[in-house]
């Protein structure tokens, strides 16, 4: 997924800014680990420099550049907010973007201690983002579905990843969210990536949402699975009691799709391990954690 070609150091990150905002080249630059789509510098406290290096990328930071400054001033919690965008050129031949830093810790780096403050807290964030969204706004190539569509990557992860001893149980799970009625309202805006990578840690609760590359206009369920892949275990039922806006329906649907990401967060923990391109060790746990709660907590 990585272009080889391009190598993201600090004195490429300090050339572009220079050459293109050259007010904020003084600031200094120290590089992020983690990230999937995007390499992340910090530029000095408040900011953070976001450089495109897998295929598709620079399109969804474009669409942040797009679509942030509209969600922002109504959501409860911190997010990034578009600073700047640096264009191609020869150095880089991709577009690039300043955001505001948004400061905690990843939730795949810590845990939350306060799980009844964190599913009010999540629960009043989905609440405020999810509403009907513009006939302009985007939508998903390839997530949004009924999980009735889903079912050829959900059965990849199975077969890859999933215990013998939660097969049945999970699969009982995604079964029922196949069943489950399609979603009838209008599309809804939808951060459509929400997994402990993507959010942030403060005082023992969330604090921040980030990285909004895959917002999308459609089903709530499928962020509404945050209720099993980010709160920690029993806090499921006080974040829909807050929420107060799912039907049986979306909940099914949901529970399906935290089972899924789940799956997807072992598979990519499981590559991790073996040293595989694109793998993340710290998400393997996370997405056991989430499967044992989709089980224990529905």
């Amino acid at each position: 997924m990585t272009d080889p070609k391009i190598k993201i150091t600090a004195d490429l990150v300090h050339d572009l800014l220079r050459e293109q905002h050259p007010d904020l080249a003084g600031l200094p630059i120290r590089e992020v680990a983690g990230g999937w789509g995007n390499q992340m510098w910090r530029l000095g406290d408040d900011l953070a420099v976001r450089m495109p290096r897998t295929e598709g990328a620079q399109d969804l930071l474009r669409k942040e550049y797009r679509w942030l400054p509209v969600l922002a001033p109504r959501l409860p919690l911190p997010v990034p907010g578009p600073v700047r965008i640096g264009e191609p050129s020869a150095r880089f031949p991709k577009p690039w973007t300043i955001m505001t830093w948004v400061p905690g810790e990843p939730l795949d780096h810590t845990s939350i201690s306060r799980g009844d403050h964190a599913a009010g807290t999540l629960a009043d964030f989905l609440r405020a983002l999810h509403v009907e969204a513009p006939e302009d706004a985007p939508i998903s190539a390839d997530r949004g579905d009924h999980p009735k569509k889903c079912t050829g990557g959900f059965d990849h992860f199975f077969h890859a990843v999933l215990p013998d001893e939660l097969a049945d149980g999970v699969r009982a799970v995604w079964d029922d969210a196949v069943a489950a009625p399609e979603w009838e309202g209008p599309p809804l805006w939808v951060h459509g990536d929400l997994h402990p990578a993507n959010v942030v840690v403060s005082d023992g609760t969330l604090s921040g949402v980030i990285d909004f590359g895959d917002m999308f206009a459609g089903d709530p369920a499928w962020d509404l699975a945050a209720a099993w892949v980010i709160l920690p275990d029993g806090a499921a039922s006080s974040f829909f009691d807050a929420y107060a806006q799912a039907d049986e329906g979306t909940i099914r649907r949901a529970r399906g799709l935290a089972a899924l990401k789940g799956l997807f967060l072992m598979l990519m923990g499981q590559n991790g391990d073996r040293g595989l391109p694109g793998g993340k060790p710290t998400w393997g746990p996370a997405g056991r954690a989430a499967l044992d709660r989709v089980l224990r907590d529905g």
